[in-house]
């Protein structure tokens, strides 16, 4: 066996860059972090051939002092942290010391930098991490960070590069990535896309500061700018604010779910398992969310000093983290009404709370609840039924009850309208109504609505499906789950562990219907089950649960199993197609789902309802033109 020997200094640095220096946009990610933390509004950058030729970056930051520009070259020298203590409460991109000299130990370095516009500047010229040359140099006040033929002395290093496009394109994301997080910045980007003078010149990306909307429009998407609701909540020393897309505006990848945490942009499996939860009842399955997100911690409850690239964080109270971000995105979401109309003219200066300006935010004074009428025994909560029944004792006596169809599409409008002639009358009662008011049903399936805005079309089973099954979930939550005692308590080995955490989360099973006891060193056994999931696997069911409370200290399993059954019974209990609706019982269902969570949606994550505007309806018939 060899001998203890120490490491050059060279493969020592060697061995570091790697963590560091990934790919050119890992350099280009150090430089702008730096920038940002010396207060640089203004940041230039340019590439050629993806980065691995030259990355050039100039920002109009505090600038680097003459004295310090050598060290700023040495590992572990940094003007950010002083003392272990300073690990505490982390408020900076960078604190390492490492991302400078891990570059200059694999490319050919110039810095130049100047602390003020009339003292000029001074740089320094490094290859390999050995100083070349240094002296002064007319400068603005600022630093340029020039980094030529990346992983020149370590030609293997090349090989695992990708494809120039895919460097181009890795350093185009990451820097919209950043942009994201520092709004204030402006930020330009231009890629020569070849070397040589006939090479190509991508087309430069202009990141203007102060327009929060243009940039999501320009970074992510303007359709995300359109389909988005700007949140902010508060708990303690705990913000949640940003943009959530609704949940008919989803995508198959995960490539527009942008998460900041004090700035910082991270991919946490945490964070992601507290939003899945939040959109899991208003989202097809295989889809995701997309949101631009950012959560506010002191910097003494997050630890960012957990993997080189720094994209991975620690909670010092990981749960309170995830229920804060859950709760509060199901909150957001949960408001969402027909009646809520969508506010784009909102500024990006932080709220001091959640019922401030942003028209927007999902404040609990917004919650509006259907009071739920007790059902009759042969008709479940949400019934047609019902929905009549307590749109008609709303209104003064019955209306438009049994008119005829036919003669309603033959041009008579429910009885709410015909008392009066007068056309401003029924505008400010369509303007009460955002769904307005029915005027015909087409195919028996869709429901033909008019409001202030022109064509609302509504599908009828969709709506009414979801309405069952937010009433239904509303009821169960009232009385509470039903039980249903095994007469044979099943009984099966887990692990340990698994054994050990059913003991201690007994009263967060038994909440959710679920009565399971420790038998054994490893193995428990399942004495009680909610009635809806007794036909379930439930010894799948248990493992399930046990193993997303080991992952996340939570879990919905459960829940979304009792609410696939729920979902299940109100489809089934919905009205059905082709069945032919009165007026009123068409009206009654626009105002339940006016007042309904998630009315949107169906329980399947499908539209229940379009919008057509006079203007959209006039550009089909070319009127005015």
């Amino acid at each position: 066996m060899s001998r203890v020997k120490r490491l050059s200094p060279f493969v020592a640095d060697q061995i570091a860059a790697g963590e560091v220096v990934e790919r050119p946009a890992s350099i280009v990610k150090e430089l702008l972090e730096n920038s940002l933390d010396a207060g640089a509004k203004q940041i230039e950058v340019r590439t050629e051939a993806g980065g691995v030729d030259l990355v050039w970056v100039r920002d109009s930051g505090k600038g680097i002092h003459a004295d310090d520009l050598p060290l700023a070259l040495e590992r572990h020298a940094t003007s950010k942290i002083s003392s272990t203590d300073d690990l505490i409460g982390i408020d900076s991109l960078g604190f390492r010391g490492e991302a400078l000299a891990s570059v200059a130990s694999v490319a050919r370095v110039k810095i130049a930098s100047a602390t003020s516009a009339v003292d000029g500047g001074w740089f320094v010229e490094s290859h390999g991490g050995e100083i070349q040359n240094s002296g002064p140099t007319a400068h603005p006040q600022g630093t340029t960070v020039e980094v030529r033929d990346l992983f020149y002395n370590t030609p293997a290093r090349r090989k695992f590069l990708k494809a120039e496009r895919t460097e181009v394109s890795q350093i185009d994301q990451m820097l919209r990535r950043l942009s994201l997080a520092h709004m204030d910045v402006g930020f330009s980007l231009a890629q020569a896309r070849t070397t040589g003078s006939s090479g190509r010149v991508n087309r430069p990306l202009m990141l203007a500061s102060g327009d929060p909307l243009d940039r999501l429009s320009r970074v992510v998407s303007p359709d995300f700018v359109e389909n988005s609701i700007y949140i902010d909540e508060s708990n303690h020393d705990l913000r949640l604010y940003g943009w959530v897309g609704l949940p008919h505006h989803n995508r198959r990848q995960m490539d527009q779910q942008f998460f900041y945490v004090n700035g910082r942009a991270i991919r946490d499996k945490l964070v992601g398992h507290a939003i899945r939860q939040a959109y899991s009842d208003v989202m097809f399955h295989g889809r995701h969310a997309v949101y631009v997100l950012y959560l506010q911690v002191p910097c003494d409850g997050v630890d960012v000093n957990v993997h080189p690239t720094k994209h991975e964080v620690r909670f010092r109270d990981a749960r309170q983290v995830h229920d804060f971000i859950f709760s509060g995105l199901n909150r957001a979401l949960r408001s969402l009404r027909p009646s809520e109309k969508l506010d784009s003219e909102f500024t990006p200066e932080p709220a001091p709370s959640t019922a401030d300006s942003f028209g927007t935010s999902a404040s609990p004074s917004r919650q509006h609840h259907f009071p739920l009428a007790r059902p009759s025994n042969d008709q479940p909560p949400g019934g047609l039924a019902q929905l009549v029944y307590e749109y008609e004792q709303k209104s003064d006596g019955p209306v438009a009850g049994n008119n005829d169809l036919a003669a309603e599409q033959r041009g008579q409008w429910p009885q709410e309208h015909s008392g009066s002639s007068d056309v401003q009358s029924d505008q400010t009662e369509s303007d009460a109504h955002p769904l307005g008011y029915a005027i015909a049903q087409l195919h028996g399936v869709y429901i033909l609505a008019q409001n202030s805005q022109g064509l609302v079309v509504v599908d009828a089973h969709a709506a009414h499906e979801r309405i069952v099954y937010e009433q239904m979930k509303h009821a169960q939550a009232r009385d509470g789950i039903a039980r249903q005692r095994l007469l044979v308590p099943l009984t099966f080995n887990v692990s340990e562990h698994e054994a050990n955490l059913v003991e201690e989360c007994s009263e967060q099973l038994d909440a959710a219907g679920l009565v399971v006891e420790r038998m054994g060193q490893a193995s428990v056994v399942v004495r009680e089950v909610p009635v809806l999931l007794a036909k379930a696997d439930i010894q799948r069911m248990v493992q399930d649960l046990l193993a997303e409370l080991m992952e996340f200290g939570t879990s919905d399993s459960l829940a979304r199993s009792n609410f696939d059954v729920l979902a299940t019974l109100a489809c089934r209990g919905s009205v059905r197609a082709n069945r032919q609706l009165t007026v009123t019982e068409m009206n009654a269902l626009l105002r339940s789902m006016e007042v309904t969570e998630n009315a949107g949606l169906c329980n399947h994550g499908r539209p229940t309802f379009v919008q057509r505007s006079m203007a959209e309806l006039d550009r089909l018939f070319l009127r005015g033109q």
